[in-house]
């Protein structure tokens, strides 16, 4: 069943809204609690790491009780309207720390991001399963895969590049101040897309809701399911490596690149990196699908385009990236062009999972499958926020000066570690994801078809 304009304008405004909340948290939450609130990186990236442990058992649970859910307004939109209305609060509190001693700091910050994550999952899981309950045939669920992830890279992109031109003017050099306000605007925002894509969006597949089953049954559902299990870890690898190189890019410009002006070099970076970004969705994957291209195809050759970005990253990093902003923005765009690819197709891939386990177990359990991506991208972005704070702790960057704000220089070692950080860790991740994948998956473009012709003959 095709999608109507309504519900497609709708589902990419709720991606684009769901997506400058996330954005914000995963880009920008270390810089806030390390540089402004002056907590250790490693010891925010525990936090993290140890909040996405707890999702391993909240994602596939809620997962389950979204599956389970019978109301007059389907079962995805009701968790769509209640997670987005406390995601909205918490989001505001994770960046409104109260002004108390550090002990005090850590706590808030432990608490509140772990409520975070809870109420994100609530929304986030029944949001991308809309995709196989709204669009049965593979054309039309990768139509509204690139509608959605295209307007999340929109929105995500918009929070990446403006959050610390608009920190600055909102606090007047205030970051405390900045980030609260910032916040604001934003729940506020997230909160109005959301409630417009409950509205307007529709689902057609109830029929395939999964049957209550115990906590232990729908982890052997999806261990069963060994090609979502293969894109889980492969999303996990795919986004390990992004989010790396865009955690480490402000310290890396602040720092390394330098100058008064490196705030409009990094914003400056990061808009043509996310615009890049977005043509890789938008506009490249179309229309090499259009061409005939193979989605396996497309995927490789992605992974094979980013290593490289990465390495002329490093190049240019190695021989002294003063003064070189159009060669690493080269470097740049082919890694956020790759990484644009790779967020569809993994989605696509993740869908199209969903075909392959309903074709081996006689259940279509979308909700439960999509889950893992909840956790996986999350917990990508934790394992990612955990080894970049490990590692600015072990080549001894130094913050900014506590009472002037001053930037402290750094040493020669600390910033050639800086380097090293921000480009061979991905490479690694990338190298390890083309790998996995040409050994464990098999939802090629053939098979799919073949898939699709056995469902349709068994209804």
């Amino acid at each position: 069943m095709k999608k109507s304009l309504s519900g497609k304008i709708a589902f990419g405004i709720g991606g684009a809204a769901k997506d400058m909340v996330y954005t914000l948290s995963a880009y920008y939450l270390m810089y806030y609690y390390q540089n402004v609130l002056d907590l250790s990186p490693a010891f925010v990236g525990t936090v993290l790491m140890a909040a996405r442990l707890f999702d391993a058992l909240n994602d596939p649970v809620m997962g389950m009780l979204v599956a389970r859910t019978r109301s007059r307004w389907g079962r995805l939109r009701p968790w769509i309207f209640s997670g987005s209305i406390l995601n909205a609060f918490m989001l505001y509190a994770l960046f409104a720390a109260p002004d108390v001693p550090e002990t005090g700091i850590m706590v808030w910050f432990t608490v509140v991001y772990l409520l975070w994550g809870i109420t994100y999952t609530m929304l986030d899981i029944p949001y991308w399963s809309m995709i196989p309950a709204a669009a049965e045939t593979v054309s039309d669920r990768e139509n509204l895969a690139v509608i959605g992830r295209t307007c999340a890279g929109i929105g995500g992109a918009v929070i990446a590049v403006f959050a610390m031109i608009a920190v600055g003017r909102l606090g007047g050099g205030n970051e405390r101040e900045g980030f609260r306000l910032l916040a604001l605007i934003v729940s506020g925002l997230f909160l109005a897309g959301e409630i417009f894509c409950c509205v307007m969006m529709k689902e057609h597949r109830q029929e395939h809701a999964v049957p209550s089953a115990g906590v232990k049954q729908m982890f052997r559902e999806l261990i069963h399911n060994d090609q979502a299990l293969t894109v889980a870890g492969i999303i996990i690898l795919t986004n390990v490596a992004a989010y790396i190189t865009t955690n480490l890019a402000i310290y890396f410009f602040k720092y390394d690149y330098g100058g008064e002006t490196w705030q409009n070099s990094y914003t400056l970076f990061l808009a043509i990196g996310s615009v890049s970004l977005v043509l890789g969705m938008v506009l490249i994957y179309p229309l090499l699908r259009k061409m005939n291209t193979a989605n396996e195809k497309i995927f490789l050759g992605s992974v094979v385009t980013a290593v490289a970005g990465n390495l002329i990253l490093l190049a240019i990093c190695l021989t002294g990236p003063s003064g070189k902003f159009i060669p690493l923005c080269i470097g740049g765009c082919m890694v956020f062009i790759a990484n644009g690819l790779l967020t569809v197709l993994t989605t696509v891939f993740l869908a199209n999972s969903v075909d392959y386990g309903e074709l081996r177990t006689h259940h279509r359990d979308e909700s439960v499958t999509f889950s893992m991506q909840t956790f996986v991208v999350k917990a990508a972005s934790a394992l990612a926020v955990f080894i970049s704070g490990l590692g600015l702790d072990l080549i001894g960057l130094v913050g900014d000066a506590e009472e002037t704000g001053e930037v402290i220089p750094q040493s020669a070692e600390t910033l050639l570690g800086l380097r090293l950080l921000m480009t061979l860790l991905p490479v690694l991740g990338l190298t390890a994801a083309f790998f996995c994948f040409r050994k464990w998956f098999r939802l090629t473009d053939r098979r799919m078809k073949e898939i699709t012709h056995e469902l349709h003959s068994r209804q």
